[in-house]
């Protein structure tokens, strides 16, 4: 049965118009979302996000986006939306969406989607930006080798489960003046596990998912390769919002 997705990439800072182009050329390519119409919609306003069945929150800088968020009172229409609706948040969307932000700025704001604490900047400055070939077709099939672009990633350093929080991967090298900063917290109410969907060689962990929602501290939308994209829709739009 054909089914009409409206799908918003939050567009108040940082690389929407590359998701946006992405999503549209997965939704062209993959067969399986030819069965489906979809609507992909630039979101800046409430009203905007209401009209949507699922959500994507680009790079960009976190501190930034969720400050222009406040201002332009979206920022409780989000909290809620990720509370109950499929969002994906990459590399800065990825910190907005966490419910610990570690390394935070002053008045940043998260907004609680995946009960993850993220370590801003935690590649460090020596590292930058880099690329690599990683294959995701443990939870992805169709997904062996993409190239996945890293610019000054964040990356998951602690999960919460029953409360708790019970740290992930390696000791970052400069974990200590990532704890003496400042960390920005919001409640989460999202109650399915957190699943740890990859890590580099070294043990970093770089996506997640918690039920409806993702997570991820590379840039899908920067590769010349829309399947990430597609799968996102494949499987969080499309199996989660007919669920």
């Amino acid at each position: 049965m054909t089914q009409q997705f409206t799908v918003g990439v939050l567009a108040l800072q940082g690389a929407f118009a590359e998701h946006l182009a992405h999503l549209a050329r997965a939704a062209d390519e993959s067969p399986i979302l030819h069965k489906h119409t979809f609507s992909f919609v630039a979101v800046r306003t409430p009203e905007e996000l209401a009209k949507c069945h699922a959500l994507v929150i680009p790079g960009g800088e976190s501190t930034a986006m969720s400050l222009i968020a406040e201002r332009a009172k979206i920022l409780e229409p989000l909290r809620q939306f990720v509370a109950e609706k499929p969002v994906w948040g990459t590399c800065a969307g990825l910190i907005f969406m966490a419910s610990s932000i570690t390394n935070a700025r002053p008045h940043q704001h998260a907004l609680g989607g995946l009960a993850v604490q993220v370590a801003r900047n935690a590649f460090g400055r020596q590292l930058g930006s880099f690329s690599c070939n990683s294959d995701f077709s443990a939870f992805a099939p169709s997904l062996k080798s993409f190239n996945t672009v890293f610019i000054r990633g964040p990356v998951v350093s602690a999960v919460a489960s029953k409360g708790q929080w019970k740290e992930v991967g390696p000791e970052l090298e400069h974990k200590a003046l990532l704890e003496a900063a400042t960390v920005v917290e919001a409640e989460c109410k999202n109650e399915a596990p957190v699943e740890i969907l990859h890590e580099l060689d070294n043990g970093l962990v770089v996506a997640v998912r918690q039920g409806k929602n993702l997570g991820t501290s590379f840039h899908p939308e920067l590769a010349n390769d829309a399947s990430f994209h597609a799968w996102f829709l494949e499987e969080f739009v499309v199996g989660e919002v007919q669920a």
